[in-house]
């Protein structure tokens, strides 16, 4: 892929993808949003990932919206405001439903749309001395394109204060409050991150798939009969998959389950 704003890697079964703007702390803009929906969706259909980590380079993960393309935003219509913030939800919505694991790694400070991009994610890793903030009150604006996903981290009444205030909060208060769910000291990161990346790739690559999908689809449901009869259909289906059958094979067998030999 050819990439001006973002670093792609691929080193075993899990892929890097590092924001590179460090000048702008990483900012979005048309071509950032551009380039990280094209490289999700590109390495969520690739056989050889089974983990993501989206990282940055720099001081900050990631500060949100980009000033020059807020300025060039001030002048749009309506229909060219929303086409343009339709291209933002897609973007934060093809990582949350890239059918990889996603690792966030998160090295600094972390606003507004950064805050929905770690919201986006599977697993969240901070350093210590990362700060997080909903800031779009302070503009006039509010946090609506990560809304969804930022309210299911953090939870209604937790988001309605972070939100209004736009306050700023720290690492250890975004773990305690669920957004983050590994805070550690900055020379822990990469080790902490490639722990967990290794163990995402440790597991059926398929199970993985449908453990993610699983946990956004039943979260917010009604545990009725058709919940019920839903997860029993998901169970019956893993069950006669390959690597289902696989998976209890090797473990009668006492042996490594056939993913986890080289391809």
């Amino acid at each position: 892929m050819n990439l001006a704003t973002l670093k792609l890697t691929i080193e075993g079964f899990v892929a890097t993808v590092t924001l590179n703007r460090p000048d702008v702390r990483n900012a979005f803009n048309e071509t950032v949003i551009e380039e990280l929906t094209g490289a999700f969706r590109a390495l969520g259909a690739r056989d050889d990932v089974r983990a993501i980590v989206l990282a940055a380079e720099g001081v900050a993960f990631c500060a949100g919206a980009d000033l020059n393309w807020m300025k060039k935003m001030a002048g749009y219509s309506d229909a060219e405001n929303r086409a343009d913030a339709m291209t933002l939800a897609t973007m934060l919505h093809t990582i949350y439903r890239c059918p990889k694991p996603v690792i966030a790694r998160v090295q600094g400070d972390t606003y507004a749309g950064g805050v929905g991009l770690a919201a986006v994610c599977d697993i969240v890793v901070a350093v210590d001395t990362a700060h997080f903030c909903l800031s779009e009150a302070r503009l006039g604006l509010i946090p609506a394109t990560i809304g969804p996903y930022v309210i299911r981290a953090l939870g209604e009444p937790t988001s309605r204060r972070y939100f209004l205030t736009a306050e700023r909060f720290t690492a250890a208060t975004a773990q305690r409050l669920g957004l983050v769910h590994e805070v550690v000291a900055p020379d822990a990161l990469d080790t902490t991150v490639g722990a967990l990346a290794a163990a995402l790739a440790e597991n059926s690559p398929n199970a993985v798939r449908e453990c993610k999908r699983l946990v956004q689809d039943l979260s917010g449901r009604d545990i009725d009969a058709a919940t019920i009869g839903d997860t029993a259909d998901r169970i019956a289906a893993i069950r006669a998959s390959d690597e289902g059958r696989e998976g209890v094979r090797s473990f009668l067998e006492k042996r490594a389950p056939s993913w986890r030999a080289p391809v």
